[in-house]
């Protein structure tokens, strides 16, 4: 790579569609609140900028966390695992939503028995939070 200031993108081991899993976990928690996948373009935006952006596979392009919703992601610290494969973004999420379906976290069933239960509560409606009707992917 030709510009030094970006040689730690050549670090993260790129996943063969060019992407690489992202955890977004609050910085004052550790609660895991989402998980999305990030390209090259994403990593550097979010390091330059300070905000979450990531590459959404269904729609196929480059989003900002919270575009529609307004719920940014301010990102205090990037972290990358061992193995060079994980970015973990330690965020202040604002708004205090992170999922689509309007709750404080994507994680929101747990395994209980052989059933999932939801864990978590509606903090907001998601008709009240997006403009478009399909939310089905990230």
């Amino acid at each position: 790579m030709s510009d030094m200031r970006e040689a730690w993108l050549e670090e993260i081991r790129w996943g063969a569609d060019g992407l690489v899993p992202a955890v977004a976990q609050d910085a004052e928690t550790g609660r895991v609140l989402m998980v999305a996948h990030m390209n090259r373009d994403a990593a550097r935006l979010t390091a330059e900028t300070g905000f979450a952006h990531y590459w959404s596979r269904s729609r196929s392009r480059l989003w900002r966390k919270g575009e529609e919703s307004g719920h940014t992601q301010q990102v205090r610290h990037i972290d990358l695992d061992c193995d060079g494969d994980v970015v973990l973004l330690h965020i202040v999420q604002q708004g205090g939503v992170a999922c689509h379906t309007g709750r404080q976290s994507c994680f929101f069933r747990r395994l209980s028995g052989d059933a999932w239960l939801t864990r978590d509560d509606v903090l907001k409606d998601p008709e009240e939070i997006y403009r478009t009707a399909d939310r089905s992917g990230k």
